[in-house]
C-alpha cells in the first residue's frame, strides 16, 4: 500500500520516460521518438517488472497526458519483453498548426473593414453617425 507521498511504479516509469525521452524529443522538434522497455527497466534498476514497464508506456494515461499517439510496437507477440520498443508521435503539433491557421483567419477578418472605417472617419465616428441617423431624416425618436 502506498502512502500519500509515495509514487507508484507506473508513475516512476512514466516520469522517467517523460524526462529522458519525451522532453528532449519535444525540445528538439522531433515528430516521433522511441522507447525500449529493456533500457527503461535497467535504468530504473527494476527487478522482474517488465510487464509494469510495458503497461505504463502503453497506458492511456501516458498517451493522453503527453498528447501522444502510439504509432508502433515492436517485439514478441506476448508484448511483454525487454525487446519491446514503443514509437510515439506528438499530437499537439497538429493542434498548434490548426490554432495558428484559425488565428490567421481571425486576423485577416479583423482587418477586412479597416480601410472602410478609415474612409468614414474611424469606427467611432461611423457609429456616432449611424446612431444620429437611425430613424432616418425628418423623423423623431
Amino acid at each position: 500500500m502506498h502512502t500519500a507521498g509515495s509514487v507508484s511504479g507506473s508513475d516512476l516509469v512514466r516520469k522517467h520516460a517523460f524526462d529522458v525521452y519525451l522532453s528532449p524529443a519535444r525540445r528538439s522538434g522531433d515528430k516521433t521518438f522511441s522507447i525500449n522497455v529493456g533500457v527503461v527497466h535497467r535504468a530504473l534498476a527494476l527487478n522482474n517488472r517488465v510487464p509494469l514497464v510495458c503497461a505504463a508506456l502503453a497506458s492511456r494515461k501516458f498517451l493522453t497526458e503527453n498528447h501522444l499517439r502510439l504509432i508502433s510496437k515492436t517485439g514478441p507477440p506476448s508484448g511483454q519483453s525487454t525487446t519491446v520498443t514503443y514509437t510515439y508521435e506528438f499530437l499537439e503539433q497538429e493542434k498548434e498548426n490548426k490554432q495558428l491557421g484559425r488565428q490567421d483567419a481571425w486576423n485577416r477578418l479583423r482587418g477586412a473593414l479597416k480601410d472602410v472605417f478609415a474612409e468614414l472617419g474611424g469606427g467611432e465616428n461611423y457609429l456616432r453617425n449611424e446612431r444620429a441617423n437611425f430613424y432616418g431624416p425628418g423623423k423623431d425618436r
